[in-house]
């Protein structure tokens, strides 16, 4: 049985891209005749089914004392399922790829496919530009001394052709959530389910509590929303996604959005990218600033969605009777205990926020420091931004402008209007 761990292998094999050498080092691998790394570079190289993110390497069989069944308590949508041997069945149809199975799973049968090592080559050859976008939740997540200009500049060096926050688009998704929640909730006992960002809460209205699928509000998460208004800018350019969550490898991938990013990486795939080659953002040159608001830069933490749509309503709406009454939940059980109150009629907000990670996506699966201290960073950046809002931020109306929006109510008008708009049906 192997010593060599699936994410070894993985910076193992990063190195081998980056040095030319992965067949030549694939091969020595295979070699081995251990079934165990074969799943491994498979699936650290990109390899099974595109359309699947999480995999069984190995059979339960050999580790009898697996009698607490972790992996099936972890799993929401019940995609984890035994066979009569009481061997692990994934079922595909089922599972919304959050990660949360791979991490209970202790002895390291389930792993999520990675997807970075088939872009290495045109990171190289730089023949088509690629853009990292990065969650939110990145604030201080590589080192107390690596800023967003350090980061982007150790991208660069990665070979990316730049970097863009999320926070930019989740500036202009707040501007539309504000006029949808103006559009939707006009009395008393009107309310709406946030779309953005998780697609773990997502996933819980579109496939356990579908009776609530009319109040969720009709958009693209902040990354589909990056990811489109990057290709509409530079048609030819490739987008890949940096987060602390597995289960946007997955959204990235659904039907109805899977033009907008190529490529899903994590924090922590990310952080094994950069010790393979040997970069330290840390050390790096800052590169240009961002200028996303307060609003986006928020998203991260649970509250801070529906404090920039409360705050942005203010802003564009002052006059409106009825404003922002929120309510949030953080974490599987107490998403569904809300949604289940809201299907029972025990309404008691009219904006409901939803986050399946404990502490929102900064205790997301795949964060690299503790989410009580991701949150007070995300915060501390959010004070920085130089904008409370979108509505008072040029930079963010200037890239509206760009994209083809004259005017912010046109987010929910006419055929170009689709690219942040999402159906749920």
């Amino acid at each position: 049985m192997t010593t060599l761990t699936y994410e070894q292998i993985f910076k193992d094999l990063v190195k081998s891209a980056y040095d030319g050498k992965l067949a030549e080092d694939i091969e020595k691998l295979k070699s081995l005749g251990d079934d165990d790394i074969n799943h491994y570079v498979d699936y650290a190289t990109g390899r099974g089914d595109p359309d699947k993110v999480v995999f069984k390497v190995k059979d339960c069989k050999d580790n009898a004392g697996c009698e607490e069944r972790k992996c099936e308590v972890a799993c929401l949508f019940e995609a984890i399922q035994r066979d009569e041997k009481g061997n692990v069945i994934i079922k595909h149809n089922y599972c919304e790829s959050c990660g949360a199975c791979i991490e209970a799973c202790d002895y390291k049968h389930l792993v999520d496919r990675k997807e970075f090592i088939p872009l290495i080559e045109v990171l190289k050859d730089r023949s088509v530009p690629v853009f990292a976008i990065v969650a939110p939740a990145f604030f201080g997540q590589f080192g107390p001394d690596v800023t967003p200009g350090k980061l982007r500049a150790a991208l660069k060096h990665l070979g990316f052709y730049g970097m863009v926050e999320v926070a930019l688009f989740a500036d202009i998704l707040t501007l539309k959530e504000a006029l949808e929640f103006d559009t939707h909730v006009s009395k008393e006992g009107d309310f709406v389910l946030t779309s953005c960002c998780c697609p773990m809460w997502v996933g819980m209205v579109k496939k356990v509590y579908t009776r609530l699928i009319p109040h969720i509000s009709p958009s693209v998460s902040p990354m589909v929303a990056c990811g489109r208004g990057i290709k509409k800018l530079h048609p030819d350019a490739k987008v890949v996604f940096i987060g602390p969550c597995v289960a946007k490898k997955a959204e990235a991938k659904e039907e109805d959005v899977k033009d907008a990013v190529d490529v899903v990486i994590t924090f922590k795939e990310l952080q094994q990218i950069f010790e393979a080659v040997e970069i330290n953002p840390a050390e790096m040159e800052e590169d240009e600033s961002e200028h996303s608001s307060r609003a986006g830069r928020i998203y991260a933490r649970t509250g801070g969605v529906s404090k920039a749509v409360a705050d942005t309503l203010k802003r564009l709406r002052p006059e409106k009777p009825i404003q922002i009454v929120s309510a949030q939940a953080d974490g599987v059980k107490e998403c569904r205990k809300m949604l289940q109150d809201a299907l029972e009629g025990k309404i008691e907000a009219n904006f409901y926020e939803g986050m399946g990670c404990p502490g929102g996506c900064v205790g997301g699966p795949q964060v690299l420091i503790d989410p009580g201290k991701g949150r007070e960073l995300v915060n501390r950046y959010g004070e920085e931004a130089d904008s409370l809002t979108p509505a008072d931020n040029e930079y963010v109306l200037a890239l509206l402008k760009k994209l083809g929006f004259a005017e912010i109510p046109e987010l929910l008008e006419g055929e170009k209007s689709n690219m942040f708009k999402r159906e749920f049906s």
